[in-house]
């Protein structure tokens, strides 16, 4: 489905030009612009001249801070938060930031401990943002890489920063929090935290081959409670209602309906309270679920049938039941912008660095990012810590990210998205065929748009 989706794309943008050139309006010095009918369009200068010196000078930017930003990196992965609570992580992000001359708004959104840097251009023109993750997960610390996320976007800032005298529009870096399951870019978009952004771009570790882009799992997590009534388990069961059995029936629940899913559909979860001691009727149980499918749609007809499995066990074992969804880790699936991973790629294989097209049967998780990228053109691509395939969210994996072959290769990868965010400032041409095509998705519901 997604390699299919992103084959028609690029039929239809060959179309879309054709539609673009007839708006085009001669302008009293004979000179022709495209006229715009997206009202968010700008009017600030045309094309760059010699966008390459540019690209050298951000290069040279990035360059000049490597052992900063590897120690910078390391710090992060030393002193793993997790979500809404990188204080420090964000402290030294935005120290970052206003070292190399942005400006810095901290608690953006009054969210604690998510922040914003901008920089300004020579004149009027599009805003790109630059997202950086940082949270770590419990137990396992960076064991996501985000501790190179950071790093990345970092990067990227740095080496825009030094060009954006050059260039119309603004470069903004936006520190998004609680990316494992708390939903920081979700709550960053109702506030609204992306409204003046017309792109954005961050990118991610993984292992075995880098990617210009791949799908992900639209998911919610949803927390289960049972009640009943304790007893003695061994004088007076029969005065008891067992908590703790509403949740197992909730399991077997689940493990019939799987048979019935489609092969895309993940239902996963864990017992958080099952009881305090062995001889009593545990009154109170709880567990955690994600529910996950490839498209939103089917996603949420899977949650309906998983909290119908809920209902059916809170009945065969007497229990109150309590479903509450975390609409905040509420996240959509991702639909990559191609015209500006295309640029992403381009700028990787400029370094020697292969990039992949993602497969149909890639194996993929979750993440905000989805949510950003359904109200406006955005791009997550891949770059490879290891040649060797490492299971994310693993011990395996916190210690690859913490490599120097794990650090070179982010460098570069952040090095291309610099590249990248330069090209969507110097050269409206890249934005209009992100807009139209975001517009196509629109139109055909696989995108939401800014509401």
């Amino acid at each position: 489905l997604p390699r299919a989706l992103h084959d028609r794309d690029r039929e239809r943008r060959a179309a879309s030009r054709a539609r673009v050139g007839a708006s085009i309006v001669p302008l009293r010095a004979g000179r022709r612009r495209a006229r715009s009918r997206d009202p968010r369009a700008h009017r600030g200068p045309s094309v760059v001249s010699d966008p390459k010196a540019l690209y050298q000078r951000a290069l040279k930017a990035i360059d000049e801070r490597r052992d900063a930003l590897y120690a910078l990196s390391r710090a992060l992965h030393a002193k793993p938060e997790i979500a809404y609570q990188e204080r420090e992580a964000a402290i030294r992000l935005t120290e970052f930031l206003e070292g190399a001359g942005f400006s810095v708004e901290r608690q953006y959104k009054d969210i604690e401990t998510a922040y914003r840097g901008d920089a300004h251009g020579r004149g009027p023109g599009p805003t790109v943002a630059v997202l950086q993750e940082y949270d770590a997960l419990p137990e396992l610390g960076h064991a996501c890489g985000h501790n190179l996320i950071a790093m990345m976007g970092i990067a990227e800032s740095v080496g825009v920063r030094a060009v954006i005298d050059q260039l119309p529009g603004r470069i903004v870096a936006i520190g998004t929090p609680a990316e494992e399951g708390g939903g920081g870019k979700v709550a960053l978009i109702r506030a609204g935290g992306f409204d003046d952004v017309d792109a954005a771009m961050m990118i991610h570790p993984t292992s075995g081959r880098s990617l210009a882009g791949r799908h992900s799992l639209a998911s919610n997590r949803v927390m289960v409670e049972f009640r009943g009534r304790a007893a003695h388990a061994a004088s007076q069961p029969d005065l008891g209602i067992n908590a703790l059995d509403g949740i197992l029936q909730l399991f077997n629940n689940v493990n019939a309906m799987r048979q019935q899913l489609r092969p895309d559909a993940r239902v996963h979860g864990i017992i958080t309270s099952g009881g305090s001691a062995a001889n009593v009727i545990p009154d109170y149980a709880a567990a955690r679920f994600s529910v996950r499918a490839l498209d939103r749609r089917y996603q949420q007809e899977v949650l309906r049938r998983f909290v119908s499995c809920a209902e059916g066990a809170a009945l065969a074992t007497g229990t109150q039941l309590q479903v509450t969804v975390n609409e905040n880790a509420g996240y959509e699936n991702m639909v990559f912008s191609t015209p500006i991973a295309d640029r992403w790629a381009h700028h990787m294989r400029a370094q020697g660095i292969q990039v992949y097209e993602a497969r149909d049967d890639e194996r993929v998780g979750s993440t905000d990012m989805g949510n950003v990228m359904q109200v406006l053109p955005a791009i997550h691509p891949y770059i490879a810590v290891s040649p060797e395939p490492i299971p994310g969210h693993s011990i395996a994996f916190r210690e690859a990210v913490l490599s120097q072959e794990a650090h070179d290769n982010a460098l570069a990868a952040g090095k291309a998205l610099a590249l990248t965010a330069i090209d969507v400032l110097a050269d409206p041409d890249v934005l209009r065929k992100a807009r139209s095509e975001f517009e196509e998705r629109r139109a055909r519901g696989v995108v939401k748009g800014r509401s």
